[in-house]
């Protein structure tokens, strides 16, 4: 349940992310661009809609860089002064029980043999999936042997951020202490990042290149460095939140619906563009909280809560995507009325994650919170990363 502390635009801005990475998946077995709407609409619309998954995931990385540093700061006060061990037993109480439950059902469906599950590469096993998915390195172990099945594949994000909840307390507490050299580590990640990817697609491209950390890092960085900025502007003029609102919601739409154009014109370095303006956008919605004049975004309650189960909605909907692709393909449905599933996909993943965070997630983070003697989250105008 959203608290009157919860920031509804970061929450509506993660429930449009998550969205359009079921989109995407989707859209890889059911495109829209072969359906009827084909007809009427342009492509560039139905193209932003449903090949834009990657740059979402993006912006989650830049919100969790946020809404972790910010946490943070409320809690300690300073990142120097971070309870490492505090920090990992809240994460871990996140993550962990969610993660171990779709690997359980995941590992099941391919011992049962069920289509689409199956890991069937020669140089896959299941036990190098687990450890991947447990380890966090999917991204790696795929970059190694190929993609795994889609509902194994989602994970590569969530090593990135995993590898990040691992490194920000040992950064915090060693280069965090002199402000400056964290700042110039930090910004050197977000400038490196075209540069990574311009490298990674030279060496061959492929999964390195769509599944890497450095550019995920780099992403985080973003989100980190905004923040902290947040933090030391704690009362900016009240002219500025619109400002930045209305330039990163410009920048994303350029990002998602003029791609092609985009790519042409800066190539790799649309990328700054893309993380820059999430947190633009990220920042205008902070601030726009503070000054105690959010948007109401009425009409919004379904996406901010698409937001609030963010992770459950990624980790388990390609089990939806999967059971549709395969009632569609049974059933023998003309492509061109395809994007008739695109509803229903959409609102059966948030049902699927609301059952998840309710019946389980949820009642597994307070038992360890309580059992393991994690104090409670202080409320904050941002709510908890994804993962």
């Amino acid at each position: 349940m959203a608290t009157p502390d919860r920031n509804r635009g970061i929450d509506a801005l993660r429930g449009v992310s998550i969205l359009f990475v079921v989109l995407h998946h989707l859209a890889i077995r059911i495109p829209l661009t072969k359906t009827a709407l084909a007809d009427f609409l342009p492509s560039w619309l139905l193209e932003g809609l449903i090949y834009n998954g990657a740059e979402s995931v993006a912006i989650f990385f830049v919100i969790s860089g946020f809404l972790i540093t910010r946490r943070s700061l409320a809690r300690w006060g300073d990142l120097s002064a971070l309870s490492a061990p505090r920090f990992y037993l809240q994460r871990a109480s996140r993550i962990l029980p969610t993660l171990l439950l779709v690997v359980a059902l995941l590992s099941a469906l391919h011992l049962a043999g069920v289509p689409y599950y199956v890991i069937d590469k020669p140089n896959q096993s299941l036990g190098g999936a687990i450890f991947a998915a447990l380890g966090f390195h999917v991204n790696w172990y795929e970059g190694a042997t190929g993609y795994l099945p889609g509902g194994w594949n989602v994970m590569w994000s969530l090593a990135v951020e995993e590898v990040f909840y691992l490194v920000f307390p040992l950064a915090c507490l060693t280069v965090g202490k002199v402000r400056w050299v964290f700042v110039a580590v930090l910004a050197a990640l977000v400038l490196s990042m075209p540069f990574v990817r311009m490298a990674l697609r030279a060496a061959g491209g492929g999964i390195w290149y769509e599944e890497a950390y450095l550019p995920g890092m780099s992403a985080i960085a973003l989100g980190v460095l905004a923040a902290m900025l947040a933090t030391r502007i704690a009362a900016p003029p009240r002219w500025l939140a619109p400002v930045l609102c209305a330039l990163g919601g410009a920048g994303l739409c350029a990002v998602f619906f003029a791609g092609a154009p985009l790519w042409k014109a800066v190539h790799e370095y649309n990328t700054w563009l893309l993380i820059g303006s999430a947190a633009s956008l990220i920042l205008g919605l902070h601030w726009q909280a503070v000054a105690a004049a959010p948007w109401r975004l009425r009409g919004l309650g379904w996406l901010c809560s698409c937001g609030r189960l963010s992770y459950e909605i990624y980790l388990f909907h390609m089990f939806v995507v999967f059971a549709l692709v395969a009632a569609f393909r049974s059933g023998g449905f003309d492509m061109r009325w395809g994007f008739l599933w695109y509803v229903p996909a959409l609102v059966l993943a948030w049902l699927l994650g609301l059952a998840i965070a309710r019946g389980f997630s949820q009642p597994c983070e307070r038992w360890l919170r309580q059992r393991f003697g994690a104090a409670p989250t202080k409320p904050l105008l941002a709510q908890t990363a994804p993962g």
